[in-house]
């Protein structure tokens, strides 16, 4: 599933396509929104809380989510599209651009009044303005007995880190991602690693994964061997998508809190 990063530098991308320019089409392929027609109206902003990117006209907000699959991209008026035309599911053009939505995994249109309606559950975006780590910490703090690796992964504690993120973050420093949240001697160090590294990744991309998708290989710090585990099956899990959702770590490295 695409982080948060992903969809922070997606939404810069449709900011330089669509910001302040009039729309010329718009072509909703869900079927909630297939008579909609915002032609003629501005694009008044694009911006991203979390894993949650959203379009602002004057009078609605356009909220996607790429969920596992979902990608934006961005064209020149005429030119061929780099993904099968099927898989569309939301296209804005104005005279200068064509953006698509493929395979997102939402897309709703709210009023501009409601769109803090997407957010509210979540906790504070460590990409946004208004990064607040004292928030985090107090989510985070609420259920001490939550491995680390899980409560990283709740966009409700902090919005914005994936299974990559989580991995990376836990290594950098040094905490085994099973330790449960109240053993962790420094979190605000976790905390504050967290948003370093997210920061990182949505303004110097791309994000070189230190343990994420290395198991087996060594590690870059004392070269044991690096392990991915699944929180839920302390035996582990290679295969499939739970291997894909699975946490790498160093077995020596991060021995704790």
């Amino acid at each position: 599933m695409p982080e948060g990063d992903t969809v922070f530098l997606a939404a810069k991308r449709l900011r330089a396509a669509l910001d302040g320019k009039v729309l010329t089409r718009s072509d909703f392929r869900v079927p909630r929104y297939a008579t909609l027609d915002l032609r003629g109206e501005p694009v008044e902003s694009v911006g991203s809380y979390g894993k949650h990117l959203f379009v602002r006209t004057p009078t609605v907000s356009i909220h996607t989510h790429l969920k596992m699959e979902g990608v934006w991209r961005t064209y020149k008026p005429g030119q061929r599209w780099t993904k099968p035309g099927f898989t569309a599911r939301l296209i804005l053009a104005n005279a200068d651009a064509e953006a698509v939505g493929f395979s997102l995994g939402l897309v709703e249109v709210l009023r501009r009044a409601d769109e803090h309606t997407a957010t509210d559950h979540l906790g504070p975006d460590l990409l946004g303005p208004n990064w607040d780590a004292a928030e985090a910490l107090r989510r985070l703090r609420e259920h001490p007995e939550q491995p680390i690796g899980l409560a990283l992964l709740d966009q409700r504690n902090l919005a914005g880190i994936g299974n990559i993120y989580r991995s990376e973050i836990c290594f950098l420093r040094k905490v085994h991602p099973a330790t449960p949240v109240g053993d962790i001697a420094d979190l605000p160090a976790l905390v504050d690693e967290a948003h370093r590294v997210l920061v990182k990744a949505g303004h110097e991309p791309p994000w070189r994964a230190l343990v994420y998708g290395r198991h087996r290989l060594p590690c870059p710090r004392c070269g044991t061997n690096l392990l991915v585990r699944s929180l839920a099956d302390p035996e582990g899990d290679t295969a499939g998508t739970r291997a894909e959702r699975a946490v790498y770590f160093c077995p020596r490295c991060q021995v704790g809190g």
